[in-house]
Formats: C-alpha cells, sequence, structure tokens
C-alpha cells in the first residue's frame, strides 16, 4: 500500500507546483488516492492526463514504478546532501496549508501548496519559522534600502526572529548576510533546483545559508530558474511567515507579488517608504495606498505589528510542560531573581547564542520569563532589590 509520504513524493514528480487540480484531489481524497486516480485517468483533466503521458508511460503506472520513483527522489537527495519533506512530516510548516485559500481566481488559480519541499540545511524548518519574517524588495536595491535592509533583518535576527528571503541581488541577499552577521537564522526560497547557487554572484551567501541555515526550494535538482517559478516561490515565502516586510520596490518589481501574498493570505504586510525621487520608492508607495498595508520605518514597528508568535498550551497542561529539551534547558538557565543577557544564559545552558536567542522571546510569551533591558530572569519571581548602605 502507498504510503502519504510516498504518494506526496510521486505526486510532486509528475504534476506542476501549486497545481489546484491536483490540490483539490488531494484535499477531497488524500494523497494516496489522488496519486491513484492521476495515474489511472479517473476523475481528472484531459489536460493533467496529457501532461502525465508525456512523462509516464501507461504501462509504467504500477507500485513497482511508483515506489521506484519515490526511493529515486531520495537517493538523489542524499546525494546531494540534501532531504526531502513533505506534508506528511514533522518538519512540514503547517502554515503553508492556508495557500489553499487563495486558489479562488483565475490569477492566483496554481497557487495550491508545495507537495514537497527539498532542503539543504542543519536548522528544522518548521520549527525556524515558528519566529519568522520575510524581507523583500528590490535587486537593484540603493544605498537607502541596502542600509534600510541590513539595518531591519539584523536587529531582527538579533531578537531573534528567522529572515526569510529569495536569495536573490540586492535587498534578498543583504538581508540574508545582516542575519548571518547578527548570528540569526535566515532562510532562502529558490527559485530552482536545490543544487544551482542562482545567481552565481550570491554563490558563497548561499553556501553559508545552506550550512548555518535552510535552502528551500519546491523544484527538483537540475531545474533552471525561470520568470514564472520566481513569482511562484513568492507565495511560500509570504505563507511560510507571520509577515512580509517590502523595503524597495520599482513599478514592476517581483516583491509586489510576495507582498500581494501576504494580504490575500492575512499576513502583516509591511512597507518601508522611501524617497519620492527614488524609482525604487514608486512600487513601495503604490503598495502604501493599499488597504491593510502597514508603513514602518523601526525594527520595533515591525515586531509590533507582526505581535505574538507563541502558540497556546494545550488545555490541562502548564506552559512548562510543553517545551522541547532545548527549550527546557535554555529555561533552566534563566536566573529566578537577576536579568541577565541571552549571551550569559546560553554560555550557562551551554547552547548557542542563536538557539538562546530565538527561544527566550518565547519563552517570555509563554510567561515563563520576563524580558527587561537588562535581559532576562524567571517569571513569578520578584526582580532584585539593591539597597545603598548608610
Amino acid at each position: 500500500m502507498t504510503t502519504d509520504r510516498t504518494a506526496y513524493l510521486v505526486l510532486a514528480s509528475l504534476t506542476t507546483p501549486g497545481s489546484r487540480e491536483v490540490g483539490s484531489l488531494i484535499r477531497r481524497s488524500g494523497p494516496a488516492q489522488a496519486l491513484d486516480q492521476v495515474l489511472h485517468g479517473t476523475g481528472v483533466s484531459p489536460q493533467l492526463t496529457a501532461a502525465l503521458d508525456a512523462s509516464l508511460k501507461p504501462n509504467d503506472r504500477n507500485p513497482a514504478v511508483v515506489d521506484h520513483i519515490a526511493d529515486d527522489m531520495l537517493r538523489r537527495a542524499d546525494r546531494l546532501g540534501a532531504r526531502i519533506i513533505t506534508p506528511a512530516d514533522d518538519e512540514w510548516p503547517p502554515a503553508l496549508a492556508d495557500l489553499a485559500t487563495i486558489n479562488h481566481d483565475p490569477v492566483h488559480r496554481d497557487t495550491h501548496p508545495p507537495l514537497c519541499l527539498w532542503l539543504r540545511g542543519p536548522l528544522r524548518l518548521a520549527e525556524t519559522l515558528q519566529q519568522s519574517v520575510s524581507v523583500v524588495g528590490a535587486r537593484a536595491a540603493t544605498a537607502y534600502g541596502a542600509y534600510v535592509t541590513s539595518e531591519f533583518a539584523y536587529g531582527l535576527a538579533e531578537r531573534g526572529w528567522t529572515i526569510v528571503s529569495g536569495g536573490a541581488l540586492g535587498v534578498d541577499v543583504t538581508a540574508h548576510r545582516s542575519a548571518l552577521a547578527a548570528a540569526g537564522a535566515t532562510i532562502a526560497v529558490l527559485a530552482c533546483g536545490i543544487d544551482k547557487a542562482y545567481p552565481a554572484a550570491n554563490a558563497a551567501v548561499l553556501q553559508q545559508i545552506g550550512d548555518e541555515g535552510l535552502l528551500v526550494t519546491e523544484w527538483a535538482p537540475g531545474t533552471q530558474p525561470q520568470k514564472a517559478q520566481f513569482l511562484a516561490r513568492n507565495r511560500i515565502i509570504a505563507a511560510a511567515t507571520k509577515g512580509t516586510v517590502m523595503v524597495e520596490a520599482g513599478s514592476r518589481s517581483g516583491a509586489r507579488n510576495a507582498l500581494g501574498y501576504a494580504r490575500l493570505l492575512q499576513r502583516a504586510a509591511m512597507v518601508v517608504p522611501g524617497p519620492i525621487t527614488s524609482a525604487m520608492s514608486v512600487g513601495s508607495h503604490i503598495e502604501l495606498r493599499q488597504p491593510d498595508t502597514v508603513l514602518v520605518t523601526r525594527v520595533e514597528e515591525i515586531i509590533e505589528e507582526i505581535g505574538s508568535v507563541a502558540q497556546p498550551a494545550p488545555t490541562g497542561h502548564r506552559p512548562d510542560e510543553v517545551l522541547d529539551a532545548l527549550q527546557a534547558r535554555i529555561l533552566d538557565a534563566v536566573q529566578p531573581h537577576r536579568a541577565t543577557s541571552a549571551e550569559q544564559i546560553a554560555a550557562a545552558a551551554g547552547v548557542s547564542d542563536r538557539d538562546a536567542k530565538r527561544t527566550l522571546p518565547l519563552l517570555a510569551e509563554l510567561g515563563l520569563v520576563v524580558a527587561s533591558p537588562n535581559g532576562y530572569r524567571r517569571a513569578g519571581e520578584p526582580p532584585a532589590v539593591h539597597r545603598e548602605r548608610d
């Protein structure tokens, strides 16, 4: 019997990413039954049947071939030092399911959630996206745009927010570099195969992201970047994060596409204003006139807009009972009466500064620690009082 994971992998290899028809089949019947329908042409469109005929002969549509396709994908990932996840895996980010809610008009017809994602990097995707924001903008960023991007991405990463962008020139790569400089987490969502360093000018940064953060793509290895794929990956950038910040954008910038997805998905859509004389701010100012778009000029305004990231503890459980091992370890290192910095807490817990900076804001949202200008202390404990001697 075909497992859900195998069905997702095979459907991903045989159909176009984001297919509304395939997504609808999965929602109605589940991935294994949807695969069976696609393979046998039962209740599917002539267009989908024709696409399948071009990639898989009718005589090859049997369980042995299905398993071979899935195994081959996994072997390819292993050879590339990558891995593949599907909606059947724990590492899958549940927020991507929201993409199914915007498949209701011709413009956004084939924007369904991806069926699998190729990943390269040490971080776990779902966990890393729990506290995340995307930073997008012009490839031909001005000095102003580069400065603002650097300040925002560094400041957000320093406060424990994961920076998500598209790995492109200009604003994207500046956001990634700044997050890495802050010892923060960053994710690059690619419009090509996991084995392609595109653009070539960003190869070193993309390699570093693959070593320290995460490279993510829905496209199979060997896939070269195409214009439509850049627009398609924008839906993932917008859906995966709590909100999208657009720093600079010309009138026809693809960054506006990502911001539009954020609005459709009811994520925070934020725009940085620019000089009215700059062509790279024309798109920004157009977007600022749209409903549900927020003007931001500081890191604190971004954090205020994307709001709380903590999930409520399950009924009947105290917040500290639902922590994972890393979170519990960091909590144990927090002093009860005296606020200490994230770096000091990381040293006491024996974890990296990055893990501490990402985890402490979540512990604060859960009410387990209290944040102050001097750092963090345990919640429910009065701060130490220092009295002057007579």
